[in-house]
Parts: structure tokens; sequence; C-alpha cells
């Protein structure tokens, strides 16, 4: 690791609490508008074990909101792409970069009872579902993205524990998915959610491009593609990626 990195990490926090931030394994699930931004900022912060998951490629609708994403690396695997630019910031950094999705085929195969931390930042209703159970059901700290997409106020950005989570399309559908299933998560864990939810003002002209836009099925107004934009998405990012350095910090503490 090259000298300096973390000397203002260190300075904030000393130096107990940095190498224990450095000894924990962390796994994230989706590297997009708000996963790419959630991995910087672990990176950045000390994080030396790093696994990222995500099955897709940068097209040029990812420009507007998501780190990896530029004309440079359209058709590139976005955890290829996110794995190189974090080992640019910390050379010594163990990144495992997979291009996979976390489903019920292939959930085991991902180990995350190995993980000291389980972020989900997945759009899929499906597979998100599976993986906060499954998550619950390790003795990892899981923290989870609620949806990011229709909303332009950071002052309405917040953090709350799962059943508190107001306003939000994405936490209601998986709310009622547990309930219908009788298959609920066997533990609390904390949310980055906003109330806000905004209109698509330009649907009317909007064009859909030849690329794969994703299909969220949680949306209540059953559209395939939702405005976003970058300030946002990096912000439940960066909160996402805080909860887990506050959460090593109180238990440093304790």
């Amino acid at each position: 690791m090259k000298e300096g990195i973390f000397n203002r990490t260190e300075l904030l926090l000393g130096k107990e609490t940095t190498h224990s931030i450095a000894n924990k394994r962390v796994i994230l699930f989706g590297v997009g508008g708000v996963g790419s931004w959630c991995a910087e900022s672990l990176i950045r912060s000390g994080i030396h074990h790093l696994t990222i998951v995500d099955s897709d490629c940068v097209c040029a609708t990812n420009i507007n909101r998501q780190l990896i994403a530029t004309t440079e690396t359209i058709g590139q695997p976005k955890v290829e792409v996110l794995k190189q630019r974090l080992l640019s910031i910390n050379p010594a950094a163990e990144i495992n970069a997979l291009q996979q999705v976390y489903c019920a085929e292939t959930a085991d195969s991902f180990h995350i009872e190995t993980y000291d931390y389980i972020l989900d930042a997945i759009d899929s209703l499906e597979n998100k579902a599976l993986l906060i159970r499954s998550a619950c059901e390790t003795s990892g700290t899981l923290f989870a993205s609620m949806g990011a997409a229709l909303k332009m106020d950071p002052l309405k950005i917040d953090i709350a524990e799962f059943w508190k989570v107001k306003g939000c399309p994405l936490a209601k559908a998986l709310r009622q998915k547990f309930k219908k299933s009788k298959h609920f998560p066997s533990k609390k864990f904390k949310c980055v959610y906003s109330e806000e939810l905004l209109e698509n003002k330009g649907k009317d002209t909007f064009q859909e491009t030849t690329e794969a836009l994703p299909e969220h099925d949680w949306h209540t107004a059953k559209v395939h593609t939702n405005g976003t934009i970058a300030h946002t998405t990096a912000i439940f990012g960066f909160m996402l990626a805080g909860l887990v350095i506050q959460d090593i910090i109180k238990k440093e503490e304790t």
C-alpha cells in the first residue's frame, strides 16, 4: 500500500479503528447507480476486502448516474471496470469481481456467511427478497438500499429499519412479498430510502433504446424504467457505505 493513503482516516478515527476497517470482509450486490458509489466510498474509507457482484455491462443509459459509466467503458462488464478503478485508488486492496446474478440457483456459491457485511443494491424484487432473507440468516450485518429512482431532493434521503421505511414503492413491494409468502427476514436491518416519489415528466417523449433496460417489477406504475439523477443515486451509495463504517466504529468503541 502506498504510504499515506489513509493518513487522514487514521487521524480522524485512530489506528485501531482504521485497522479494524481494513480487516472487515464486505460483499456488495449491485454496482449500478447506488452500488458503484458505495464501493468507491468503502475503498476510500479503508475497506481492504471487497467482493462486488453484478451481471451487467455498461450501457449509454448508465452514464447519467453510474460511477463506472463513461463513453469509453460502454460494453464492458461493470464489475471489471469498477475493480480497475478501485485498485487505482488502493492497489493493495483485495477486490473480487463477480459478473454473476444473485438468484436461487447461484445463491450458495457466494458464501455470504463468510462476510462481516452484506450490502444489497439489487433492483430485481425476487432476487432482492432472496438476498435479504438469506443475509438475515447469517451472522453478518445486512444493509440495503431501497429505490433511488424518481428522487431529486437530497434532504429527503434517510435511514430507517426496513419495516419503518415510508413512501418507498420498492420497500412496500418487498413487505407484501414477505407477507404473501409468510417467509420473513429473521432479523431487523437498516435501509437507505427516500419518501419522495416524483413523476417521469419526459415519459411522453421518452424513447426506449436498443440497449436492455431493467424492468422494475416492483414499481406500482409498472413502467419499464424510471428517471434518475446522479446526485441522488450517489448519496444513496455513500450513505450505504457510511452505515458500514459507522457500524464498525460503534462495535470498535464497545
